[in-house]
């Protein structure tokens, strides 16, 4: 607005605030009050004059107008009446780096991501920094794919920060699905949120890999042309189930004939079980003895028993190793506790599981896998068929490097995982310490499937790693040299200490995300009470309080009898009962 249009807009202000003026006198009846000064100047009386006479011209016409108080646009004209000018917005450039390189790179960087779950503090500038892989996708569309890779040094926090993420996101109506709980580290925050503990191991509980859970039970719920292609879809997981775990005992993938005749023994028992039981493993064990029809017709065994022996007697032993073998009986029995669909969170807790039982460990990472993504088709069927409201679900993948190792199979299951993970509905999280974890593969297909998830991951989060890991990060991540330093610095040790205080390391709970080719945000986290009880993965190191209760009363209580006897002084002691003796005993 020029200068003249705002005096304009001055005048008509006042004018209008001394006819208000003048009307409120008339109302009244009452004049202004005598010695009042007229602030307005000569010119605003030449216009209250003229108003006036305008005024006269309308006769009783005008004197019959409604008397309104009038308030300015702008404010009331003079000190302290709110009024304020006009401001032109500012003008707003857009440049290339080359036109604007004087000002490239910006001094000031934009403001901390406020959506998503509250994380921490930014390191350099105190602002709160929120986020997950979730809310980043869905809201702020930040990132194109729900996922989020975490490496860092053990004992850094890394558990820590994929905890408060699960509180968050349950608190927001996310399923958080830890499929797998290899420590546990997150049992307890799942008991926390009111969800399901379901424990295997031996002599702890099992899961029957036939059992079709919640897919059957939705695919006899939708009925009709859906129903049946989930019942398919049922069966396709199953039958890959058992091949997995088959794969597992051999040590080398089944032979596409023996495929043949497990669907066929499958598709025997699905027709002939009376509804309300579930198919165990022992019952394809007895119907591969029987041999059917349907059985025999896959096995090209022509009438010959001898041909059919011959087909399935392979398969017939690896089963038995299943059942009698290093696996032993957790998946031969019904399943011990199944996964609920409408539970705020589900933790599948396989820690009981020995650290040498790779075969077990592996088989049941991939039951647990297994059942807890037909869980989640399962939701995302009935949601389609309207019976449903629609669920997301986030799935924790920790300590990546000992799934990874455990069997070949996993990493495909976690590599479809990852390309698939926006369809199905479901983030993820996967953590492990370095990079180096995947070139500890068996082949080297396995090897570039794992260096993948880092490529492939929406958010990658760094903890501490040392300067050589950080370089091999960059190469992948684009991190600059002051981020590599950065993140170095926090995998140093504590320093030694000299007070006999606890001294963390400089690193923990320090964390560097990175998305894309955006500067990294470096954030610290401190965790509450409520988290530390929670969540504390240095549990066999922690004394227990009423042990170490019951030691120190055990203690004291010698102490006090030694005293009776007689028997406190130090040997040779003056005046001591030992020194009288000449020999004793000292007791602490």
């Amino acid at each position: 607005m020029s200068r003249r249009e705002e005096k304009k807009a001055e005048r008509a202000d006042r004018l209008a605030e001394l006819r208000a003026r003048e009307e409120r006198a008339a109302g009244t009846g009452r004049p202004e009050k005598a010695g009042r000064k007229d602030r307005t100047g000569r010119g605003e009386r030449k216009e209250r004059e003229r108003a006036g006479r305008g005024e006269r011209s309308g006769g009783k016409k005008a004197a019959a107008r409604p008397r309104e108080l009038y308030v300015p646009p702008r404010g009331w004209y003079g000190a302290g009446g709110g009024r304020v000018g006009y401001l032109d917005p500012p003008t707003m450039w857009r440049a290339t780096t080359v036109q604007a390189c004087g000002m490239w790179p910006f001094a000031a960087g934009s403001g901390a991501p406020m959506t998503g779950v509250p994380l921490g503090q930014h390191l350099f500038t105190g602002a709160t920094v929120c986020g997950d892989p979730l809310n980043w996708f869905t809201r702020a569309r930040y990132i194109s794919n729900p996922s989020l890779f975490m490496l860092g040094m053990p004992g850094l926090g890394k558990s820590t920060l994929v905890n408060r993420m699960l509180i968050g996101l349950s608190a927001t109506g996310v399923v958080p699905l830890v499929l797998g709980d290899l420590k546990p580290d997150y049992a307890d925050t799942v008991r926390a949120l009111g969800g399901q503990v379901i424990s295997i191991g031996r002599g702890r509980g099992g899961i029957n890999v036939l059992d079709p859970g919640a897919m059957g039970a939705a695919a006899a719920r939708i009925g009709g042309e859906a129903g049946e292609v989930l019942k398919a879809e049922t069966h396709g997981r199953v039958l890959n189930m058992v091949a997995a775990l088959i794969t597992i005992v051999r040590g080398r993938p089944m032979d596409d004939h023996e495929q043949s005749v497990l669907s066929a023994v499958l598709h025997h028992l699905r027709e002939r079980t009376p509804p309300g039981r579930t198919v165990l493993l022992p019952d394809v064990l007895r119907v591969l003895t029987e041999g059917p029809d349907r059985v025999r017709a896959v096995t090209l065994d022509r009438g010959d028993d001898a041909r059919y022996r011959d087909a399935v007697d392979p398969l017939h032993r690896s089963l038995l190793g299943i059942l009698d073998g290093p696996l032993g009986d957790t998946f031969a029995s019904e399943t011990s506790t199944r996964i609920d669909p409408g539970a705020p969170a589900v933790c599948i807790d396989i820690s009981g599981i020995g650290e040498a039982d790779t075969q077990l460990t592996a088989a049941a990472m991939l039951a647990a896998w297994s059942d807890g993504l037909g869980t989640v088709a399962a939701s995302h069927a009935l949601a389609d068929a309207g019976l449903e409201p629609r669920r997301w679900f986030f799935t924790v993948l920790d300590e990546l490097w000992r799934p990874l190792r455990a069997a070949s199979g996993i990493v495909d299951r976690i590599d479809a995982l990852t390309r698939l993970n926006r369809s199905l509905g479901l983030g993820d999280a996967k953590i492990t310490h370095t990079l180096k974890d995947a070139e500890a593969l068996g082949t080297d297909a396995d090897r570039a499937k794992a260096r993948g998830f880092v490529e492939r991951a929406g958010m990658v989060v760094c903890a501490g790693l040392p300067k050589a890991e950080m370089e091999d990060l960059g190469k992948v991540v684009g991190l600059s040299r002051r981020e590599i330093e950065l993140v170095s610095s926090w995998s140093s040790p504590p320093g030694w200490g000299v007070s006999g205080e606890h001294e963390e390391p400089p690193g923990r709970g320090r964390f560097l995300i990175k998305v894309g080719g955006r500067p990294g945000i470096p954030i610290k986290v401190a965790i509450t009470d409520a988290e530390r009880r929670l969540h504390n993965t240095n549990t066999r190191w922690t004394p227990n309080e009423e042990t170490v209760r019951r030691e120190l009363a055990r203690t004291s209580e010698r102490v006090a009898r030694a005293a009776q006897e007689g028997t406190y002084g130090m040997p040779g002691a003056p005046g001591g009962p030992a020194a009288e003796a000449g020999t004793g005993r000292w007791t602490a």
